[in-house]
């Protein structure tokens, strides 16, 4: 298990739908405690195997003392919807004003092929479908109203990391070691 490095904004692997977990494997296992070890060093709410280079439909979640993973997930959203400021670690230190459904039901499974159910609101709900976006090949800047993508886009490009294609930093945490 390792932090791996994070694929920024112009990763071609960001914009491509992850294929179906179909192997419920121990090589599954590994993807999602490095992803989970990845989340928690960057630090995130969230973080999608494509956000890894990986084309599998899997993401990890740390919002409010919930920390867990979901495998082939499927939402079903509330009408209602919120506002909020949303980031993301393909797109470092940027956040831009985001609607998203106010609740959703998230079903999945584990690392070992169990069904799993995630509830959730507000924060929870918005790490969801930010994360389950990230599967589809889509990234929040896409869900931004006219003016604020135009904005996001221009930070994008202006931004130190415009061009490179992955954040590699060395862990402060010995006991992690390697590079994000």
């Amino acid at each position: 298990m390792a932090i791996r490095p994070i694929r920024l904004f112009g990763d071609p692997v960001l914009r491509t739908p992850a294929e179906p977990v179909v192997d419920f494997d121990r090589e599954l296992r590994v993807l999602v405690r490095d992803l989970t070890e990845t989340m928690v060093e960057a630090p995130g709410s969230g973080l999608a195997a494509p956000q890894l280079g990986v084309s599998l439909r899997v993401f990890t979640y740390n919002v409010e003392g919930a920390l867990g993973h979901l495998v082939n997930p499927t939402l079903d959203l509330s009408d209602e919807t919120q506002d909020g400021d949303e980031g993301c670690l393909s797109i470092p230190d940027l956040r831009f004003p985001c609607t998203r459904a106010l609740r959703v039901v998230a079903k999945g499974f584990n690392e070992y092929g169990d069904p799993v159910v995630v509830e959730g609101s507000e924060m929870l709900a918005r790490c969801v479908q930010h994360e389950t976006d990230h599967l589809d090949g889509i990234l929040f800047v896409d869900r931004l109203d006219r003016e604020q993508r135009k904005a996001a886009l221009r930070a994008i490009r202006q931004a130190e990391w415009a061009g490179q294609t992955v954040r590699v930093k060395q862990s402060p945490h010995p006991t992690f070691g390697g590079a994000r």
